[in-house]
């Protein structure tokens, strides 16, 4: 992994920073059942398809990040030997029990991973029971990348502390750390305190429900409020994502439900971030 940018970098285009690729015929998804409704096979050729439909206030998508799905070695292989125009990048699963304070195997050597993934909304409220956190997040760190938590929302204040023991290393909440649960009033205050963190941003993604979109509406708004546009991310979540919508609608539906970010908050949200962040 490479030295990560900083500031905003102009955009030709949005970025979708959170995207899942797959194919269950090369390799398995521990979680991969056929009543989820989602497809065998999601690839890039297929992201491409239904992401040439959307235009965000940036214009149209031009880039993703494609973060893995599950936590296999032959997974990471088939992420990382992709080409394609669209995949600008990608972000690796972490697996504690398996390699403690570890990336997976090989990852050093492609150029094409930005980060890694710590998946852990079944781990305890304070994250003290994910082995090698702090060596992870130091090695990352030092190489120049991104170190994500997908989190449920009791998890946000643990998030907050981790990324105030590594100032050095960039971090980024996915879903909002909010997924698909209600923002209340205890999940705005945690998503607020992490926030405080200058280190840390936050991806919009995968908080478009089938519920009303003033829900969708306070959570946007409570994530400008703490992060600002500087350190929001939008990510579409695709396919998860298209069992609730097509993708066109996923991302207009965000576009509407954001407070006014003015030219220079569109550019950041829809694409500067992600640039810089990711170094795509």
């Amino acid at each position: 992994m490479g030295g990560a940018g900083s500031g905003v970098i102009a955009s030709g285009g949005a970025v979708d920073a959170h995207v899942h690729l797959w194919d269950t015929g090369r390799f398995s998804l521990a979680w991969f059942r056929s009543e989820l409704g989602l497809p065998e096979v999601a690839d890039a050729a297929d992201f491409a398809e239904r992401s040439a439909r959307a235009t965000s206030p940036v214009g149209p998508i031009a880039a993703a990040i494609a973060v893995q799905a599950a936590d296999t070695t032959d997974e990471v292989r088939w992420l990382t030997a992709l080409r394609h125009p669209l995949v600008a990048g990608v972000v690796v699963q972490y697996d504690p029990v398996a390699a403690p304070g570890s990336a997976p195997a090989g990852v050093e050597r492609s150029g094409v991973v930005r980060g890694v993934r710590v998946a852990v909304p079944g781990r305890r409220a304070d994250l003290a029971d994910v082995a090698g956190l702090d060596e992870l997040c130091e090695r990352i760190g030092a190489d120049g990348g991104v170190v994500e938590f997908l989190v449920r929302p009791e998890q946000l204040p643990a998030v907050g502390v981790v990324a105030s023991r590594h100032p050095a290393t960039t971090f980024v909440v996915c879903h909002l750390g909010l997924g698909a649960a209600e923002p209340d009033e205890s999940w705005a205050a945690a998503l607020a305190a992490a926030a405080g963190r200058p280190n840390l941003a936050a991806k919009a993604s995968g908080v478009v429900t089938g519920r009303a979109d003033r829900r969708l509406r306070r959570a946007l708004s409570v994530a400008v409020d703490g992060f600002g546009a500087q350190r929001l991310l939008f990510g579409s979540d695709w396919p998860m994502s298209a069992r609730i919508a097509p993708y066109d609608e996923i991302v207009a539906r965000t576009a509407a439900a954001l407070p006014a970010l003015g030219a220079a908050g569109d550019a950041a949200f829809w694409g500067g971030t992600a640039r810089a962040l990711y170094r795509v």
